[in-house]
């Protein structure tokens, strides 16, 4: 995970303070932090952000994480910019080792090439100190679920009346237009 921003739903948990039965984590972002993920997910609104979370112990010093990420979404059509009301309802599931790990050793073949298994789980993450941010890991899951292109019910792209294979072209197309031309 990267820690280069703080996602607006961080929610860091101690690994060394994790209960051995484990501990769940409910996130539900207030006005602020649902403002900030509709901006870094270039989003017109985000309505409501839930996540429920399980975090456990997972083999020599690492986190399991597993549970749901659900939100309400608002996003501008792909062909005529109208709000479009959607919902993200993503698993969330990952796996957790300090980066000193020696669990952290990829799997290496006689000829030294490492061995992935494109089919099997993904491997797990490393992280450094204490704490992991199941928020940060939860906005990640939350933005795999957002739509790319998002269109309004009933809504389709028509084939140019020319006969041409270009599509028609929409306010977005105009918009654009008119931003090139100015100086």
């Amino acid at each position: 995970m990267s820690d280069q921003t703080k996602s607006p739903v961080s929610f860091p948990v101690n690994v060394a303070r994790l209960p051995k039965k484990g501990m769940e984590v409910v996130i539900e972002a207030d006005a602020e932090q649902r403002g900030a993920l509709a901006a870094a997910h270039d989003l017109s609104a985000v309505e409501r952000f839930t996540a429920r979370l399980e975090v456990n112990s997972w083999k020599r010093g690492g986190v399991k994480v597993a549970g749901h990420v659900r939100a309400d979404i608002v996003q501008a059509c792909i062909v005529t910019l109208d709000p479009v009301a959607e919902t993200v309802d993503e698993e969330v599931s990952a796996l957790f080792l300090p980066e000193n790990s020696k669990l952290m050793v990829p799997r290496r073949s006689a000829e030294g090439e490492i061995l992935l298994d494109a089919e099997g789980d993904d491997a797990p993450e490393p992280f450094t100190g204490d704490t992991v941010d199941v928020g940060q890991l939860a906005e990640e899951f939350f933005a795999l679920g957002i739509n790319p292109y998002p269109r309004k019910a009933g809504v389709a792209v028509e084939p140019a009346a020319d006969g041409s294979e270009d599509e028609k072209r929409g306010p977005l197309y105009e918009k654009l237009q008119a931003l090139k031309k100015k100086p």
